[in-house]
C-alpha cells in the first residue's frame, strides 16, 4: 500500500475510533438514565461529593460535562462551593475510565496490553495521588478556592461570556450521530438505544484499535521513532504543551489521551514521555469549564472554574518537579499491568471497582 493511502487509512481508522469513544458516552448517558444530573444534589460530606464527581464523570465518560455542569449549579446558587472543589477533583479521577476501557481492547495481545494499561492507570495514579494530597489541604487551608476566588474577583469585571466548537468534536458528533439515527428505528425505548450504542462503539473501538497499532507501526520508522521520544524526554514542558493544545482543540482529555494508548501499545511512543501529554490533557480540559463559566457571567462560577485548573497545575508542581515523586504514577501503573497482563480479569475488576463500585460505596456510608 503507497504511504499516502496508508496514511489516508490510519485518518479513517482514527476517525472512525473517535466515533466509537463518542457512541460510548452517549450510550452510557442514555443507560443511566439521566441519573448523574440527581447525583449533584444534597451531597455535603467531601469524600461523597468527591465520589459522586467520580461517578457522574463516568456516567457520562466526559469530565467537561460534569464539570460544566458543576459549574452552572454554583453559579445558579444551587451547589456549595465546599461540595463543588471535591466534585471537581472527583471529575478528574473519573474521565480516566475512557482511555483504562480503551487500553482494553489489546488484551488479545498481552505486550502491547501491558504497554497499554499502563499508560491508561499512570493517569489513574496520578490523579488518584494528586487528589490525597491536595483535598485535605484544601479542607483545612482552603488552597485552591482562596486564590481561584481572588483570581475569578479581580476578572470580573473584565470578562464576557463566549464559548466556541471544535471542528474535530463537531465531525465526530456528525458521523456519530447518524449511527445514533439508524439505531433509533431498530430500538424500542431509550435504555436499548443506550445498549446498542455501547456494543457499537465498543466494537468500533476494539476493530480500529487493532489496525491503528498495525499501520503506525508501518508508517513510523524506527529514526522518526527515536526522534519523536528524544523531543519528548528532553523537557516534560514539551508533552505537557502538546497534550494541552490537543485537548483544548478538540475539547476532550478523553480524546487527547484515548489516542495515545494505541501509540504506546505499538511501541512508538515511551510511556514515561506519554506521561506529561496526559497532564498537558488534565490542564487543557479546563477550557470547558472556564468558557462555560465566562457564559453563566457568576463570580462563583468563574471561582470553581480557576478551582479546577489550579487544582491540575498544583498537582503538577508538586508531582512532577521531583523524579522519584514523579515516577510514581508510572511504578504503580506497570506493577498493576504486570499482573493483568496474566490475569485479564483483574484488569476487568479494577475498571468496576475504581469507577463504579467504590464511589457507590463511598456514597452511602457517607
Amino acid at each position: 500500500m503507497p504511504t499516502w493511502a496508508r496514511v489516508l487509512l490510519v485518518l479513517g481508522l482514527l476517525y472512525l475510533f473517535l466515533i466509537g469513544v463518542r457512541l460510548l458516552e452517549v450510550g452510557i448517558g442514555k443507560v443511566s438514565g439521566g441519573a448523574d444530573e440527581s447525583l449533584f444534589h444534597g451531597i455535603t460530606n467531601p469524600l461523597a461529593a468527591l465520589a459522586v464527581g467520580i461517578l457522574a464523570t463516568v456516567l457520562v465518560q466526559s469530565s467537561s460535562v460534569t464539570t460544566s455542569t458543576i459549574v452552572a449549579l454554583v453559579a445558579a446558587g444551587t451547589l456549595p462551593m465546599e461540595a463543588a472543589v471535591p466534585m471537581i477533583m472527583g471529575a478528574n479521577i473519573g474521565t480516566t475510565v475512557t482511555n483504562t476501557l480503551v487500553s482494553l481492547g489489546h488484551a488479545r495481545r498481552s505486550e502491547e496490553f501491558k504497554l497499554a494499561f499502563t499508560a491508561a492507570t499512570m493517569h489513574d495514579f496520578f490523579n488518584v495521588l494528586a487528589v490525597a494530597i491536595i483535598l485535605p489541604l484544601e479542607l483545612a487551608f482552603g488552597v485552591l478556592s482562596k486564590p481561584a476566588a481572588f483570581i475569578a474577583e479581580t476578572l470580573a469585571g473584565e470578562v464576557g461570556g463566549g464559548k466556541f466548537n471544535s471542528p474535530i468534536k463537531g465531525a465526530v458528533k456528525w458521523g456519530a450521530g447518524h449511527i445514533e439515527s439508524v439505531l433509533e428505528i431498530v430500538a424500542g425505548n431509550p435504555r436499548v438505544l443506550g445498549a446498542l450504542l455501547l456494543v457499537v462503539g465498543l466494537a468500533l473501538i476494539f476493530f480500529t484499535l487493532t489496525f491503528i497499532t498495525k499501520n503506525m507501526k508501518i508508517l513510523i520508522a524506527a529514526r522518526i521513532e527515536r526522534s519523536l521520544n528524544a523531543a519528548l524526554a528532553k523537557s516534560g514542558l514539551i508533552g505537557m504543551s502538546v497534550g494541552a493544545l490537543i485537548t483544548m482543540a478538540v475539547q476532550s482529555s478523553s480524546i487527547t489521551t484515548s489516542i495515545l494508548i494505541p501509540i504506546v501499545a505499538s511501541g512508538l511512543l515511551l510511556t514515561s514521555n506519554a506521561y506529561p501529554i496526559t497532564l498537558g490533557a488534565n490542564v487543557g480540559t479546563t477550557i470547558t469549564a472556564l468558557l462555560a463559566a465566562l457564559a453563566a457571567g457568576a463570580v462563583s462560577g468563574l471561582t470553581i472554574a480557576f478551582v479546577h485548573l489550579l487544582f491540575n497545575l498544583l498537582g503538577i508542581l508538586i508531582l512532577y518537579p521531583i523524579p522519584k515523586i514523579r515516577d510514581v504514577p508510572i511504578r504503580l501503573a506497570s506493577g498493576l499491568a504486570s499482573i493483568a497482563m496474566n490475569k485479564k480479569w483483574l484488569a476487568v475488576a479494577y475498571v468496576a471497582g475504581m469507577f463504579v463500585a467504590l464511589p457507590i460505596l463511598v456514597i452511602v456510608i457517607t
